[in-house]
């Protein structure tokens, strides 16, 4: 185990190194806050955009989580209030065993909305290539992106990056201890989102370009690709 400096001046440099440590850590999550730039909005105030991107929050036993269900049931209010044409779920489906988009797409379709309005993306493994991927294979330049008021803000500051000009919903939660964590685990994110903003790196996957948004806005409906 470390030992304490032992000497006043020892004690003062370790603080200060303990203090510009953790304003380095925190200047990526301050930066995501600063950069918002009044695009978080309700459903209620959010401008209409062409399409809606929900972004993957895990499954529990092959059903969205409670998280995810709440973004898709915001999905579903901006999609009925006319404020969206399309919804484009994105999420993890690496292995055949786990499917983020199509138990989204199963619940969006249970809840009402038309088929060929709901568009997969199944390589969507994390925030930055959903949004890449929104724009370099599904085509997508405007839209509302919708997920949780604790990671909204990454998803700006990523969607724009990769060339999306968004608003975004961020869904409200009990400040419990999955909320907790999941703030906490953001301020983490948040050096990482700094460097896809930087680096933009190519998504895990890429693959062709599929055309399944613009399909669903001409209302030929979207066929699934993977």
């Amino acid at each position: 185990m470390p030992r304490l400096p032992r000497t006043r001046q020892g004690r003062r440099r370790l603080l200060r190194w303990t203090v510009a440590a953790c304003v380095l850590a925190l200047l990526p999550a301050t930066w995501l806050r600063l950069d918002e730039g009044g695009r978080v909005r309700s459903v209620a105030d959010v401008p209409a955009e062409p399409v809606a991107v929900v972004f993957g929050a895990g499954l529990d036993n092959g059903r969205p989580s409670a998280y995810l269900a709440h973004r898709l049931d915001a999905a579903i209010r901006l999609y009925r209030a006319g404020k969206v044409e399309v919804l484009l779920v994105t999420g993890d489906n690496s292995r055949t065993t786990y499917d983020e988009p199509d138990a989204m797409r199963t619940y969006l379709a249970a809840h009402g909305v038309p088929a060929g309005r709901i568009v997969a993306d199944y390589a969507g493994f994390d925030t930055w290539d959903s949004c890449t991927r929104a724009k370099r294979v599904f085509g997508v330049d405007r839209a509302v992106l919708v997920s949780q008021d604790f990671h909204i803000r990454r998803a700006l500051a990523l969607c724009a990056a990769a060339g999306i000009d968004a608003y975004g919903v961020g869904v409200a939660e009990r400040h419990d201890a999955t909320w907790y964590a999941s703030g906490s685990r953001e301020v983490l994110a948040a050096g990482k989102a700094a460097f896809d903003v930087l680096a933009k790196p190519d998504p895990r996957f890429l693959g062709p370009r599929e055309t399944g948004v613009a399909r669903a806005l001409d209302g030929h409906g979207a066929t699934p690709v993977r």
